[in-house]
């Protein structure tokens, strides 16, 4: 019985580790951000690759952003929240520090 549970939690580490793996390398570029807008309030909001966006405001500092909620760009054009990439703008940022 004892064989058995170790296998199964032999298992769920393996999994657990795959999983972190298979995330965005940022040394490669895969988090990069494509394009940042600014908006009306003072924010910006980056757009990634994927289609995803994250948000920082006026002072650099991570803001948490609802999916789908509606926000004005300085130029008057509207923009819908796509995703909310707090940890990957965070790893990004992390990572540029240690440049």
């Amino acid at each position: 019985m004892s064989i058995r549970k170790s296998l199964i939690a032999l298992s769920l580490v393996a999994t657990a580790l795959s999983a972190v793996a298979a995330g965005p390398d940022v040394s490669k570029g895969d988090a990069a951000i494509v394009q940042s807008v600014q908006l009306k309030d003072g924010t910006t909001m980056h757009h990634y690759k994927d289609g995803k966006m994250s948000m920082e405001d006026s002072l650099g500092k991570i803001v948490y952003m609802k999916d789908g909620v509606s926000m004005e760009t300085s130029d008057g054009k509207t923009i819908s929240m796509s995703g909310n990439e707090v940890a990957r703008l965070f790893t990004q940022k992390k990572s540029e520090t240690r440049k």
